[in-house]
């Protein structure tokens, strides 16, 4: 017969053992096929997109962190609004949102990727909180680093996102805005080395874009003429330099609704 008081004490530190393995780690829940379940899958999906590692220090979030901002919505029926962007959004997100309201419902998706595998991925699972009427994407200045982007993967990673957005919002209007420019650290002078690759980027966008028939908006040509609107650190502009591409956003998605009605 076995003695009662081992088989309690083996419980106890199987336990122990199981609760060591999993300090600091997230109670994993069954799967659960409900409507409850695939709204925890969603959130566990924001969670994780908003807490990505970018490890070179000079693209850095402008004082803010990399998330999903999700619009409160009090009229449901005015169109929703996605942008989606990197640290330059942080700048441009509010005045957005300001000049919309009661006009739209904006969500802000704010990341440190460019065109990748697991940027578009994570796409779809920001798209799942729509359906979006439109859909602003302004992103690049993650992906001038040599060997970030795969050589000769530029074009078709940028054409797979866009039918994924198709996919995912087939009623969305696409509004592809122009990566910012690169400057000299401390100079409102364009940087000689970093911005050509930002040009051929545009350059490569601009061809997807005209393929699959998307609107772009010229982010880039705008603030190249701003220059003096800088921040000086090489990728951020002021106050002013932000309302300016707020305002350029705005217009395009105005726009973009007005083709929709």
């Amino acid at each position: 017969m076995k003695n009662p008081i081992i088989n309690h004490w083996g419980a106890v530190v199987l336990a122990l053992a199981f609760l060591s393995t999993t300090q600091g780690q997230p109670i994993q829940k069954p799967a659960n096929t409900n409507t409850n379940g695939a709204k925890a899958k969603t959130q566990a999906g924001a969670a994780a997109i908003s807490n990505p590692v970018e490890k070179d220090l000079r693209v850095q979030a402008n004082g803010k962190a990399w998330r999903l901002d999700k619009a409160t919505i009090s009229d449901a029926t005015l169109p929703r609004v996605l942008l989606v962007g990197d640290s330059i959004l942080n700048g441009y997100q509010g005045g957005v949102v300001k000049l919309l309201k009661g006009k739209a419902n904006v969500d802000a998706w704010v990341n440190p990727y460019c065109q990748s595998e697991k940027f578009n991925s994570l796409l779809a699972e920001v798209l799942a909180n729509g359906p979006y009427d439109v859909v602003h994407i302004n992103l690049g200045l993650h992906g001038w680093q040599p060997g970030r982007i795969p050589q000769g993967q530029f074009e078709p990673l940028t054409k797979a996102f866009v039918g994924i957005i198709r996919q995912k919002c087939p009623k969305a209007m696409i509004i592809w805005a122009s990566t910012t420019p690169i400057m000299l650290k401390g100079k409102p002078e364009l940087d000689p080395e970093l911005n050509p690759i930002i040009l051929e980027h545009n350059r490569m966008a601009a061809k997807v874009m005209a393929e699959e028939k998307v609107t772009v908006s010229d982010f880039y040509s705008l603030m190249a003429d701003n220059l003096e609107l800088a921040r000086g650190d090489q990728f951020h502009w002021n106050a002013a330099g932000s309302k300016i591409l707020g305002e350029a956003a705005t217009k395009a998605i105005t726009a973009a609704l007005g083709e929709k009605h």
